[in-house]
């Protein structure tokens, strides 16, 4: 079993279209005052920073060299697809669990040795990094949780073999939190009981995992700490909706305490979701009381978005009063109306608002507060995709006080010229993201590919 973890993606993708940001640390995610870090460059992670902290957590550590900039999923969708043609033409069926990690499992390598599956894991790392001018690294072991394992420790840009001789070795050490599908919750339960290692964990018996874990969870976690995994690689289905929530050690009983605990929830689902590679129209707020009772709104947008504040402000805005509803004990944010379709919001820059919020459950309510007045947004935003008559494709390397300052550059021009002009120029148009990819051939074939229903394809070209 082979997993594929490409190297820092988010921010290698932006240091591959941007040549000028390669060996800077770069932090990719929400650049208002609520944002999160959804990916963070090996020069930036130096540092300390690292995904789902928060951005001014990531700013503060790496200091006046960090670049920040926003995502664009539309690039890394059209990348990630590119990078997993190239894994399939080595790997035939490829389970893909996202933008940029897989599983795959190759008939060929049934019954080879350690020497030659490395081999292998090589050949297939150079494939990809020719085929796009990015790193990834590659574990192989006897299950996906052995392969998953693996490649984190061949992070970053190498290759881990994990022979079963020294799978119950490398398990024991390692702390349960590392072992698949132990979330904090879980994690602080075992804590609790002395459980620190998967190798604890596994010394207890089916009984004992199933009564702190779970009839359910508890026997099959229980099964992969002892190394025993035999589940298959299959081709996933695309998910109906991307979700995010979690249960308080105390109940919630102000709107405030909501209001704070909101935004990393819904964060992190945005994470989920710009990984995913689509858009939401719809925005659900689900709110689990301390009797146990369930509510949940929702509110649908006019058109699909990745737009970080727009998604968290529609969330913000369906939270109902604990004074007025009850305690809250659960609270989970999720996306739906999934498209591949993606546009930038009326208010990217949209602040969220710490008034009361609307009352009624209607989506036309919740949707008409969402696009309330806002402020004036600059003409351009750094990160944003530009193109000059006489310059070519550059992004927004500084805005403000009435001039735009571009860098003209893309993945095959090596670094480029920044130059300055009036932030109204009329010389200045946004250009499609994708072309910093440069690679005119394959978004052509992109074009003429079947699979028209692809997020690459109704990408491209779009903005």
């Amino acid at each position: 079993m082979l997993h594929l973890d490409m190297d820092a993606f988010f921010a290698s993708v932006e240091q591959l279209t941007r040549p000028t940001l390669r060996g800077r640390p770069v932090l990719v995610g929400g650049t208002g005052g609520r944002g999160v870090v959804a990916g963070a460059s090996y020069e930036a992670r130096v540092f300390g920073a690292r995904s789902a902290m928060p951005m001014h957590q990531a700013r503060r550590l790496v200091g006046v060299t960090a670049v920040v900039l926003p995502p664009r999923g539309v690039v890394y969708g059209v990348a990630s697809r590119r990078v997993f043609h190239t894994v399939r033409s080595l790997v035939p069926v490829v389970e893909q669990l996202s933008h940029d990690e897989g599983f795959g499992e190759p008939p060929q390598l049934a019954g080879a040795s350690v020497g030659e599956v490395a081999a292998f894991c090589e050949g297939l790392r150079r494939r990809v990094r020719e085929e796009t001018g990015l790193i990834a690294s590659v574990g192989a072991g006897s299950g996906k949780q052995i392969a998953k394992i693996a490649s984190g420790l061949a992070k970053p840009d190498g290759v881990r073999v994990v022979d079963r001789a020294e799978e119950r070795v490398l398990l024991d050490a390692l702390p349960v939190r590392r072992l698949w599908g132990i979330g904090p919750v879980a994690e602080d339960k075992l804590h609790r009981l002395g459980i620190e290692t998967i190798g604890q964990l596994a010394a207890l018996t089916d009984a004992e995992a199933a009564n702190i874990l779970g009839a359910t969870v508890g026997p099959a976690l229980h099964r992969l700490a002892r190394g025993i995994d035999d589940r298959p690689v299959a081709e996933r289905a695309e998910a109906k909706q991307i979700s995010s929530e979690s249960t308080f050690a105390a109940d919630l009983t102000t709107l405030e305490q909501l209001r704070e605990a909101i935004d990393p929830i819904a964060e992190h689902a945005h994470q989920r979701l710009v990984r995913d590679g689509r858009g939401a129209r719809t925005v659900t707020v689900k709110l689990k009381k301390s009797d146990m009772s369930t509510l949940t709104r929702s509110a649908t947008l006019p058109y699909a978005t990745t737009e970080a504040g727009a998604l968290v402000a529609v969330a913000r805005r369906l939270l109902l009063d604990p004074v007025q509803i009850g305690p809250i004990r659960l609270l989970g944010v999720g996306f739906s109306g999934l498209s591949d379709v993606r546009q930038e919001s009326l208010f990217p820059d949209l602040e969220l608002d710490q008034s009361e919020p609307e009352r009624s459950d209607t989506v036309e309510t919740a949707t008409t507060a969402m696009f309330a007045p806002a402020a004036e947004p600059s003409p351009w935003r750094i990160g944003d995709d530009v193109k000059h008559r006489e310059f070519g494709h550059g992004w927004v390397q500084g805005a403000g006080h009435g001039v735009v300052t571009v860098r003209f550059e893309t993945r095959a021009s090596g670094p480029g010229q920044a130059r300055t002009f009036p932030a109204d120029t009329a010389d200045l148009v946004s250009a499609n993201p994708v072309e910093s990819l440069d690679w005119p051939d394959y978004v052509a074939a992109l074009r003429d590919d079947d699979e028209a229903s692809s997020p690459a394809v109704n990408d491209v070209g779009d903005r």
